[in-house]
């Protein structure tokens, strides 16, 4: 007979494996910006963390030995063994690269949305800055939307401060971490809730005294990228944003993408339910856009295809809106190629440095 291990554990669980005997199913666990492995006795009992305070990307068994390649926002992946009184380290591969650089220091927040919803976030300063300077700053906004942003090392936002950015990120609703409840406060309303919650981190930090009002910037990939077009038709407060392989006529992938399901379920079909689709695509809402905005998508993108970038770029050309459209040969949803990765990088900070900094003889 099936039986349910994790009843009652309102978090996503994932890669489980049994323990050498049998009795124990391991798992890796999301919770509030965390993902901890985890464990749960077949015959039943409460959901324990093997793990605390780290990010858990993978976990292997042999015997009694657990090992977890773990890292934090201060160190990359590394591989620790897990022992009776915590983590013991394994590899130190990235010490000496650590050792040549400054690492900028990421810390958690709480926010507050104007509709009263409070969310989890994190902010990044550059290394070497003075207190109390006002900084240009990015709002980073992670795909998904069933996703989180946690305590691993971000390359993104290491590079990002050290080119004398803040960085908030934060999790709004429709993220995971916080319950199935909480990741279907955007069921069929993208773009109002999390919205909401974005502008609110952001806020935030303006409160903090560390962002300039002045000097911010917004970007994402996937569904960071989709919610940010979301951002710059309902506010011009942003200076550059980047849409990274975004949606924004969703009419246009009803038989083109693969979430066919997906679509019908939370949007209905097309021709029945038509001005639920045009009222959520950003594309009809277009000509409110403002902030310049630099489009980037992989040629072979299936999972969000390349026709979106395109459309918003036409559009926003036709608007004369300052926008550029970036297509990557022979690439998909992901851009894999170092050289390219290399590239978007140094296109990212080019394009905020110009608008968002304000150097514009860049």
């Amino acid at each position: 007979m099936p039986r349910v291990v994790t009843d009652g554990v309102d978090r996503n669980v994932y890669s489980p494996r049994f323990s050498r005997d049998g009795k124990t199913l391991f798992m890796v666990l999301e919770d509030a910006g965390y993902t901890h492995l985890s464990r749960a006795a077949i015959d039943g009992g409460a959901l324990t963390r093997v793990t605390e305070g780290y990010d858990i990307n993978g976990y292997d068994m042999a015997g009694d030995t657990i090992v977890v390649l773990e890292s934090r926002a201060s160190y990359p992946q590394e591989i620790s063994r897990v022992t009776s009184s915590g983590l013991a380290r394994v590899t130190r591969v990235n010490d000496r690269w650590l050792d040549e650089v400054m690492i900028a220091p990421v810390t958690r927040f709480r926010s507050k949305s104007s509709d009263g919803a409070e969310i989890d976030g994190f902010l990044t300063m550059p290394p070497d800055q003075p207190n109390g300077q006002k900084l240009p700053t990015l709002l980073r906004i992670h795909g998904g939307p069933v996703s989180q942003y946690g305590e691993s090392f971000s390359f993104e936002w290491q590079l990002f401060a050290a080119n004398g950015y803040a960085v908030v990120a934060a999790n709004p609703r429709g993220s995971s971490g916080r319950g199935g409840a909480f990741s279907r406060e955007i069921f069929a309303d993208w773009g109002n809730k999390d919205y909401l919650d974005v502008m609110g981190a952001v806020d935030h930090a303006i409160a903090m005294g560390v962002a300039d009002p002045d000097r911010l910037g917004v970007g994402g990939w996937s569904y960071g990228g989709i919610l940010t077009n979301y951002v710059i038709t309902k506010t011009t407060r942003f200076k550059g944003a980047i849409s990274g392989a975004s949606e924004v006529n969703y009419l246009a992938n009803y038989g083109h993408d693969h979430y066919l399901l997906e679509w019908e379920a939370e949007l209905g079909l097309p021709w029945e339910t038509t001005d639920r689709w045009i009222k959520l695509s950003p594309f009809f809402q277009v000509a409110n856009v403002k902030t310049p905005t630099l489009v980037m998508c992989g040629q072979e993108d299936w999972n969000v295809p390349l026709i979106n970038s395109e459309q918003l770029y036409q559009a926003l050309r036709r608007l004369g809106v300052p926008t550029e459209l970036v297509i990557y040969p022979g690439e998909g949803h992901g851009i894999s190629r170092p050289s390219f990765q290399v590239d978007r990088y140094e296109r990212y900070l080019a394009w905020y440095d110009k608008y968002v900094r304000g150097n514009v003889n860049d």
